[in-house]
């Protein structure tokens, strides 16, 4: 997952450097096995993370989000913040508050505007790249023209949802995404191959939130959570179409980044707009992000932990996100025809507890404990060289603060990224976990870095094309 929105100010300011590390040779290592033209070898879907997804409004054409610097828009106008936040609604439940914004293709490159010179730079390209090198050719990067990877490769596709949006939802596009696909690769196999494929099998690379998509799609296919609040039936529904699944620097077990900016806004650099805690607390995605109470992520001003970040009476007491009377001029851009305060807040205070309702019931959901079908394997890449967000405390004020760090890729915990279940004064034991990792890397990189590190694409192609299959 990325540090939201600040993660931009590492795309921004982000250079390529030589490193004194020797890397192998990948193309010596991996070509042969590229070039050969197997059939029945799977296709790949490349799933990005939060804000991994460009935004476009579709009565506009205005792209919402994935071009930044300037005539980006701006979430603090009344325009910009109706289009950049989900719509709110008294009685409504979150999947019926729609917009005219939607998906439009993964971020593959960053495009910022500096007074008028467009400045491309690398983000979810370098995962495309590593999967062109296997002998994956990407379907947009290819009708682009951006990427030649020949004729004879299998294809490579990048599927691209909101990420503002709840991720169930997102988790049903997949589905319906991955039907389509497989009939396109069965019409390709038969017209290359003469070969008619009753069943296609893919292999998912899931980075940061898209592993939560992945994760529930595996579990759960395209069922819904319950409407009583009740957990779906594990049937692990999703295994039927996925053989492989590798998940880079996911927060399974949650982020304190979510609860931080939800509370305080995002500020990315002063060349780029602040993003309001209020727009950010429209979106049901930033609240099941949330870490998990039982790992004490949050401690109460006197010290103690807090047990339930779900409750809404702990966001409305500490007026935290759409609940901070603070953010009222926020909410009088986001709700136009709203008059009053009283109403206004009562309409937020209505969002804010269905999405919190929400994301207890899908965490609840994620954590069962269940062992995948034996024909699924899950790889995990997970980096634990940097300093990473641990532990909150709440201030005096309402706010939070920072109050210790532990090893992650300084945006996801080591701890959360393998859903480490494992609570102090036991950690001498081994990993106890409700994902049952086929395998672990760990990579020394940070968040955006695990994917540039040549370690990364040596296991992830090694996974995709050399490991034994069932």
């Amino acid at each position: 997952m990325p540090k939201y929105i600040r993660i931009l100010s590492v795309l921004f300011l982000l250079v390529s450097a030589c490193s004194s590390v020797h890397a192998p040779d990948l193309g010596g290592l991996y070509n042969e096995l590229a070039q050969n033209e197997d059939p029945y070898r799977n296709p790949v879907i490349v799933i990005p993370g939060l804000i991994g997804s460009k935004l476009v409004d579709q009565d506009t054409n205005e792209m919402v989000w994935g071009t930044f610097g300037l005539g980006q828009v701006d979430p603090n106008t009344p325009t910009g913040a109706r289009q950049f936040a989900l719509p709110m609604g008294k009685g409504k439940k979150l999947k019926e508050l729609r917009d005219h914004v939607k998906p439009a293709g993964s971020l593959d490159r960053v495009v910022v505007n500096f007074f008028g010179i467009p400045v491309e730079l690398n983000a979810y390209y370098n995962i495309l790249q590593v999967l062109g090198i296997g002998g994956y050719r990407d379907e947009a990067l290819g009708i682009a023209g951006a990427v030649d990877y020949g004729e004879g490769h299998y294809t490579c596709f990048q599927f691209a949802y909101d990420w503002r949006r709840d991720i169930v939802e997102s988790a049903k596009e997949l589905d319906h995404f991955i039907k389509t696909r497989a009939q396109y690769v069965q019409k390709e196999t038969e017209k290359r191959f003469g070969i008619k494929i009753a069943k296609v099998k893919f292999d998912l690379v899931a980075h940061s939130m898209g592993g939560l998509v992945a994760r529930y799609y595996l579990r759960y296919g395209a069922a819904d959570l319950p409407e009583d609040g009740s957990l779906p039936k594990l049937t692990w529904a999703g295994a039927e179409h996925v053989e492989h699944l590798v998940i880079i620097g996911t927060p399974n077990a949650g982020s304190i980044d979510s609860l931080e900016y939800m509370i305080h806004g995002a500020s990315v650099d002063s060349l780029f707009p602040r993003y309001p805690a209020a727009v950010l607390s429209t979106m049901p995605s930033m609240y099941q992000l949330l870490p998990r109470g039982r790992h004490s992520p949050l401690l109460r001003a006197d010290g103690e932990p807090v047990a339930d970040l779900y409750n809404p009476e702990l966001w409305k007491n500490q007026q935290w996100g759409l609940a901070d009377p603070k953010q009222d001029t926020v909410l009088k851009l986001l709700l136009p025809n709203i008059e009053s305060p009283e109403q206004r807040r009562e309409i937020a205070l209505d969002h804010q507890a269905k999405a919190l309702h929400r994301a207890r019931q899908f965490t609840s959901a994620m954590d069962l404990p269940a062992k995948p079908p034996d024909s699924v394997q899950l790889l995990l890449i997970v980096g634990d060289a940097e300093e990473t967000k641990m532990i909150a405390q709440i201030n005096p004020e309402g706010g939070i603060k920072i109050v210790k760090t532990g090893p992650g890729d300084g945006t996801v915990l080591r701890s959360s990224a393998l859903m480490d279940e494992r609570l102090s004064p036991h950690l001498n034991r081994r990993l106890r976990s409700p994902i049952h990792w086929r395998q672990v890397h760990f990579i020394f990189s940070d968040h955006l870095g695990l994917t540039q590190n040549p370690a990364f694409t040596d296991n992830v192609l090694y996974f995709l094309l050399e490991s034994p299959r069932n």
